[in-house]
């Protein structure tokens, strides 16, 4: 049991991810754009650092010392790449890289000095795989794919383990039509999507204790999307 803070906690794996964690005992803080269901819901945008900071700071004040992290927040959009303009461009990197890079940073400022702490980012398949109409998004993952081995490199002497989930085609409200259709699912080695909780599982299984070993790793729960 402790204190864990997931981002994008409003909905689809945020969520699942808070139920897991509450149900293995963790008090849950959420930092989303909207109240999250948990111990503790902070509104925040991942992109502004001064509001990470101040969510974070707060969650320390009011729950105690930040045991384990799940940097969730994001979003999904298909747009060619013809079709892509820089604000789109830039607002993918500022909530997925940026975003990421703002929440880490504040809360390994705490973790390392006690020599504790376990983070589970979220990347995605595509990032293994590429995505047809989808150039910024695979950026940005593939992105947090290489922010997660290099800081678990740099991470390991203060105590810190981090590893990465990256979720195949996941039954959320991101998912798209064309997810949905019956020809792409029967495409798919298990012939089904992913669910949320089956997401939360491979997070909480990256951030216990037990597995002390695992660093620096993506695991990608997929249905057989990308093998």
């Amino acid at each position: 049991m402790g204190i864990a803070v997931v981002t994008g906690a409003g909905s689809g794996i945020g969520a699942a991810c808070v139920a897991r964690l509450q149900a293995a005992g963790d008090q849950v803080a959420g930092i989303d754009l909207r109240p999250a269901r948990c111990d503790l819901g902070l509104v925040a945008d991942v992109s502004d650092a001064s509001a990470v900071e101040a969510a974070i700071a707060q969650i320390e004040a009011e729950l105690g010392p930040i045991d384990r992290l799940v940097t969730a927040a994001g979003y999904y959009e298909r747009v060619p790449l013809l079709e892509l303009d820089e604000s789109r461009v830039a607002r993918m990197i500022a909530v997925h890289v940026t975003g990421t890079r703002n929440v880490l940073r504040a809360a390994i400022a705490r973790m390392a000095p006690r020599r504790a702490g376990a983070i589970c980012t979220i990347g995605s398949e595509l990032a293994l795989c590429g995505d047809g109409d989808a150039i910024h998004y695979a950026l940005c993952k593939g992105a947090i794919h290489a922010l997660t081995k290099t800081l678990a490199l740099e991470l390991a002497p203060s105590g810190i383990r981090i590893n990465c989930v990256a979720p195949g085609p996941t039954d959320t409200p991101l998912m798209t039509t064309e997810m949905r259709d019956p020809a792409y699912i029967a495409s798919l080695v298990l012939q089904r999507l992913v669910t949320p909780q089956e997401i939360a599982a491979a997070v909480t299984f990256a951030l216990a204790v037990e597995q002390h070993n695992l660093v620096g790793q993506v695991i990608s729960p997929n249905a057989g999307a990308v093998i």
